[in-house]
C-alpha cells in the first residue's frame, strides 16, 4: 500500500513539475483559470456475485474541478445511488471523492493549443463512502475510485464535452480483514455514468490553455532594440515628410501667384500668311497629300473678300534652266488652277509667277514648291 501511495506521489510530482515548465509556454494559467462544473448520470452494479444487469441501480453526481496543465487536472466529486430494493431508504450509499485526471492524448501526443475533438483521460479518486442502512445506523468506508474518461469536445471553443464513464469503485475497508486486500473485487462495484461538463472561460479568452512562445531575455533585448530603431526610422521619414508637405505648399503658392499674374499677350504685327505646296522632281502636278496645303489658302480668301494670294513656282537645281524656268511657272499656274476651278476663287486675286531654279533652303529637293503668300489688301 506505501509503494502504490508513493507511486502515485511521484506521478503526481511529475506532472506538477511539467505544469511549471510548460506554464512559461501557455496562457490561461491563473489561479481562476481552467475551471469546470459537470452533472453526470448512469448505472452502478456489484462487480462479483450477481446478475450485472438485474443489480444495476441509478447513479447520479455532479463535480467541479480545475484543470491545472493541459495533461493534469484535479476535481471533487459527489455521488449518489439509489436504491432499488425493498429497502426503506432512498439511496442505498453515496460518495465524495476527490479525483485526479491525466490526460493521455495530451502526454503521449503533445498539447496542440486547444482540445482536440475526442480526449481520452485516466482517473483516480480517494474518497468518503457512506452506506445508508436501516437499523441501528448508517455506516462509513473510504473508497478508491479508477477509471476513464471518453470524452468528446463540442464547439468552436470547445466549452462543452460530453463523457462517457467507466470507472471501479472500490470499498477499502469492505472485507478487509479476511481477505487481507483492499483492492478486492467482492466489494467492488462497476459504474457506468455519461454527463456534461461547461469549461468556464479564462482569462486569456478561451475556455483552455492557448500556447504561446515563450522569449528569453536576450530575444526581448534583441525586439527592444529593433522596436527602438524601427521609432527613430520613423521620426526621419515623419520629418522628410513634413518638409516634403512645406516644399509642396510652397509650389502651391508659387502656383497660385502664378495664375493670378496677368497673361502676357504678344501681338503679331505684319505677319504675312503663307502655305508652301510642293512637288515631285520634274512634275508640276498637285499631288493628293498637297490639296490641304492649296485649300487653307482658298479657306483663308473666301473669309477676307480683299484678300489676294501671290503664288511663285520654283524648281530644283537638276536639270536644263530651260526646262526648269518651265515647270516653275507651271507649278505655279497650277496652284492658280485649281483654286479657280475647284473653290471658284476669282482670278483677278490670284498672281501666279515662275521664279525658275529656287535657293531658299539649303536641301535642292525642298525647292520643288510653289509658295502661296497672302496680301490682306490693307
Amino acid at each position: 500500500m506505501k509503494k502504490s501511495i508513493l507511486i502515485s506521489a511521484f506521478v503526481m510530482g511529475a506532472f506538477t513539475m511539467y505544469a511549471q515548465n510548460d506554464r512559461t509556454a501557455l496562457e490561461g494559467t491563473r489561479p481562476g483559470d481552467n475551471w469546470y462544473m459537470g452533472i453526470k448520470g448512469g448505472a452502478t452494479t456489484p462487480l462479483t456475485h450477481s446478475a450485472f444487469f438485474k443489480n444495476a441501480r441509478p447513479a447520479f453526481g455532479v463535480e467541479i474541478g480545475k484543470q491545472l496543465t493541459p495533461i493534469f487536472g484535479l476535481g471533487l466529486q459527489g455521488m449518489g445511488y439509489v436504491n432499488t430494493t425493498s429497502s426503506k431508504t432512498a439511496f442505498d450509499a453515496s460518495e465524495v471523492s476527490l479525483v485526479g485526471k491525466a490526460n493521455l492524448m495530451n502526454l503521449f501526443g503533445g498539447y496542440t493549443g486547444e482540445p482536440r475533438v475526442f480526449e481520452i483521460e485516466t482517473v483516480t479518486g480517494i474518497g468518503w463512502l457512506h452506506y445508508y442502512q436501516n437499523g441501528p445506523g448508517d455506516t462509513n468506508s473510504w473508497s478508491t475510485r479508477l477509471g476513464l474518461n471518453l470524452n468528446f469536445n463540442l464547439g468552436e471553443q470547445k466549452a462543452w464535452t460530453i463523457g462517457i464513464s467507466p470507472a471501479v469503485v472500490y470499498d477499502m475497508q469492505g472485507d478487509f480483514d479476511k481477505a487481507k486486500s483492499r483492492f478486492n473485487a467482492n466489494n467492488a462495484s462497476f459504474e457506468l455514468t455519461a454527463g456534461l461538463t461547461y469549461h468556464f472561460m479564462c482569462s486569456n479568452g478561451s475556455h483552455h490553455f492557448t500556447k504561446v512562445r515563450p522569449y528569453d531575455r536576450q530575444e526581448i533585448g534583441e525586439l527592444n532594440d529593433a522596436v527602438n530603431t524601427l521609432r527613430s526610422q520613423l521620426d526621419v521619414r515623419e520629418r522628410e515628410l513634413d518638409n516634403a508637405v512645406q516644399r509642396a505648399n510652397g509650389l502651391q503658392r508659387d502656383l497660385a501667384d502664378c495664375q493670378n499674374q496677368a497673361a502676357k499677350v504678344e501681338t503679331v504685327v505684319n505677319r504675312i500668311p503663307e502655305s508652301i505646296v510642293s512637288f515631285r522632281q520634274g512634275k508640276s502636278v498637285v499631288d493628293a497629300s498637297q490639296l490641304p496645303n492649296v485649300e487653307r489658302v482658298a479657306t483663308y480668301m473666301k473669309k477676307h473678300a480683299d484678300a489676294k494670294v501671290m503664288i511663285k513656282g520654283y524648281a530644283s537645281p537638276e536639270g536644263n534652266l530651260a526646262f526648269n524656268e518651265k515647270l516653275a511657272s507651271a507649278r505655279a499656274e497650277a496652284v492658280k488652277s485649281i483654286l479657280v476651278k475647284k473653290y471658284k476663287i476669282n482670278a483677278d486675286r490670284i498672281v501666279a509667277q515662275g521664279q525658275g531654279v529656287g535657293d531658299m533652303f539649303s536641301e535642292p529637293d525642298w525647292n520643288r514648291v510653289s509658295i502661296c503668300t497672302i496680301d490682306e489688301g490693307k
